[in-house]
């Protein structure tokens, strides 16, 4: 990938670069068919050309077939544009994004249509198939506090959270994930077999349902805190750093003014930001959320709202 040729690196070439959205349009089609269109009916590639209302027909069977149909941008009635501003905003605020701050950027009426674009993108942030996680990784479980449960008010509910952390060094983090906890037995074991690539060393703290994990193919390390000098902080410093991050980034940006539902949808977010935090190109990081987005699929109103991000989704 090529910074000004590939995709945008500073606001005046966004500018530039999707100042219509036709422009738009064939930055999509590309991202979605980098090798030639692709009937998704017959699957013939190479034969087709464009018609009107950007939609591509295919010469073999004669599918109409819309670049956005499939995909988080599917039967949209504003313009592509709002959508590539959206998107831009997103990926280069570091801090992360609230639905009203979006609401504000793009002068949207409506504060629901600004929360609606926000859990679509979310939908986006984690790629399928990812990679497990390598090498050193601790593991552990926090609580966040103040999640709405769908009620008025602020909560002081506590809702659990999985962690898990690959280590690079001391105190040196790599990449991240969490999941909502579902508060079952053995709930931690079932997610490092999910997110934790087998081999590698596992440090936990002392719980003894986690002795498990050396029966499934992982080292295991455990850190016993009764009775030890050494406190958790720092024995597990990796996960206790992600913890404090995500509640300070929950408290800071979201003033934990989410639903538990969509608790799982948050934390893909701040994973996604957390581990491109050393990305020195927000041009390359918009590239990559529009490319995931061409890959999601459609999420309506209907759907984010009643939808709850399981574990295993992604």
């Amino acid at each position: 990938m090529v910074g000004g040729v590939d995709y945008p690196q500073t606001i005046l070439e966004f500018q530039d670069w999707f100042a219509t959205d036709d422009a738009c349009l064939k930055f999509l089609t590309g991202l979605r068919w980098p090798d030639g269109f692709v009937c998704p009916r017959c699957g013939v590639s190479g034969q087709a050309w464009r018609i009107a209302g950007g939609l591509w027909m295919c010469r073999a069977c004669g599918r109409q077939t819309s670049v956005t149909a499939g995909t988080i941008f599917d039967r949209t009635r504003s313009p592509l544009r709002m959508w590539f501003h959206a998107a831009w905003y997103i990926t280069s605020q570091k801090t992360g994004v609230s639905a009203q701050g979006l609401q504000r950027v793009l002068g949207l009426r409506s504060y629901e249509t600004a929360w609606v674009w926000m859990h679509k993108f979310r939908r986006a942030m984690v790629v399928p198939g990812r990679g497990l996680l390598q090498g050193v990784v601790e593991l552990d479980e926090t609580y966040v506090g103040g999640i709405s449960r769908g009620n008025s008010g602020r909560s002081s509910t506590k809702v659990g959270v999985m962690v898990a952390a690959e280590m690079l060094g001391v105190k040196r983090l790599g990449r991240i994930r969490l999941e909502p906890s579902p508060g079952e037995s053995l709930q931690l074991i079932s997610f490092a077999q999910r997110v934790i690539d087998p081999g590698a060393l596992i440090r936990t703290d002392g719980a003894q349902e986690l002795k498990r994990l050396a029966k499934l193919g992982y080292e295991h390390e455990r850190h016993v805190e009764l009775g030890s000098k050494v406190p958790a902080h720092v024995s597990l410093y990796g996960v206790h750093t992600v913890a404090s991050l995500l509640k300070r980034w929950l408290e800071g940006t979201l003033h934990q003014g989410i639903s538990n539902d969509h608790l799982g949808y948050y934390l893909d977010e701040f994973t996604f930001r957390f581990n491109r935090r050393a990305s020195r190109s927000r041009g390359l990081l918009f590239y990559r959320l529009l490319e995931q987005a061409m890959r999601t699929n459609p999420a309506p109103l209907p759907t984010i709202i009643a939808a709850k991000r399981t574990n295993g989704d992604a």
